[in-house]
């Protein structure tokens, strides 16, 4: 079998078990509190591109030193094709001096590892990135997307709305408060009629709007059941505030992972309120439908392009252009990362030079590894020479 029939069989497994999986799942994933909540997805940035090849390039709120490419750890080891879909999805919004190589991209597509380093190494200077006083040491998250049941009607157990842009929204900035959302007549007013969809449990919808996307299964009036995607639409403006972080400062828990959380919240059931109103940001949703082939990838981040799971990273756009490769260095308790990936999503937690949020996809195994990533961070920015 060629190369090409190899990738189009990658291609078509890998939709196929996503479409089983989503079919199957019946779970509701949980993220560990004690990581900084991802943030929202916000919209992009106006950023300048650096110039091409310079042994140092001052980025926004980094510095870029150029280095060989034997500083790169594990980078003779990754398994290139797995982000070269990653990359393909950038260079549908690329940008200058991206534009004239994305055809090069493309064609590599069907390619062995082999060829694909080659033409990096002949192509790309890569940069060490640090901050501006010379750090090159940050800190790496995760997030994911939730995989939520939900109904389209308030009543049987599902009673917590998940909202798309109120009306007059951009008329107040910020606009209200969770805990005012919920108690001023002003603010329900305008939320009147602007319910997507139920869910069965608020923290649920606070893990989702931490998030910033998710997908939702909705049974059919035929008796079907159809998944599709929430994505990010605007917020509140108000602060994020971890509710992991308020019970831990009042001494009402030890663990605060969502687990510990929920059971806190089993024992304390006169508390939710008051737990949800402590992060007074709140996300607005919009509807998006989940073809097979969308369910392959993730929610569109900032770039524009859908997310790649294991290949895209939220960045400061100050520091690293949307669209850049990168190369990653990230080692933890539990897990090690070494790889090839793209920056194509920020947020409002996702500041300086050496900060990145890895996307780890949906699911729960998605949500376990997105819950326990807080560990040290290295990138590389590779930019054509």
């Amino acid at each position: 079998m060629n190369m090409k029939a190899v990738r189009a069989c990658f291609i078509r497994a890998t939709a196929l078990f996503v479409t089983l999986f989503l079919v199957g799942c019946g779970s509701v994933p949980m993220v560990s509190a004690t990581a900084p909540a991802p943030p929202a997805r916000t919209a992009p940035a106006t950023v300048v591109s650096p110039p091409v090849s310079a042994a140092v390039i001052v980025q926004g709120k980094s510095r870029w030193v150029a280095v060989p490419w034997s500083d790169l750890p594990g980078f003779s080891e990754d398994t290139l094709f797995e982000a070269w879909n990653a990359w393909i999805k950038s260079c549908e919004k690329a940008a200058p001096p991206w534009q004239s190589l994305c055809g090069e991209v493309r064609r590599l597509s069907i390619s062995d590892d082999q060829a694909q380093r080659a033409w990096m190494l002949e192509r790309l200077q890569p940069y060490r990135v640090e901050s501006e006083v010379g750090d090159s040491t940050g800190l790496l998250t995760g997030y994911f997307e939730p995989l939520l049941e939900a109904s389209r009607m308030p009543g049987n157990g599902f009673n917590v709305p998940l909202y798309q842009p109120p009306h007059g929204l951009g008329q107040r900035k910020p606009w209200f408060t969770r805990q005012e959302m919920d108690n001023l007549p002003e603010a329900q007013a305008a939320l009147q009629g602007r319910a997507i969809a139920y869910l069965a449990d608020p923290v649920d919808a606070l893990i989702l709007q931490i998030q910033g996307s998710g997908r939702i299964r909705i049974a059919q009036p035929d008796g079907s059941q159809r998944w599709t995607r929430l994505a990010f639409a605007a917020t509140n403006d108000q602060p994020y505030r971890s509710v992991g972080r308020w019970l831990l400062d009042q001494g009402l828990v030890r663990d605060a992972s969502w687990p510990g959380i929920k059971a806190w919240l089993a024992q304390n059931p006169q508390r939710v309120q008051e737990l949800l109103w402590s992060n007074p940001r709140v996300v607005f949703f919009r509807e998006e439908a989940l073809s097979e082939l969308d369910a392959a990838f993730g929610p569109r981040g900032a770039q524009g392009v859908a997310l790649t799971p294991g290949r895209s990273i939220a960045v400061d756009p100050l520091s690293i252009p949307y669209g850049t490769p990168v190369w990653m260095a990230s080692q933890g308790p539990q897990t090690s990362l070494q790889k090839l990936v793209l920056a194509q999503d920020t947020g409002s937690a996702i500041t300086g030079a050496v900060r990145a949020d890895y996307f780890a996809g949906w699911g729960p195994q998605s949500a376990d590894l997105a819950g326990r990533l807080r560990q040290p961070l290295q990138l590389w920015a590779l930019w054509p020479k």
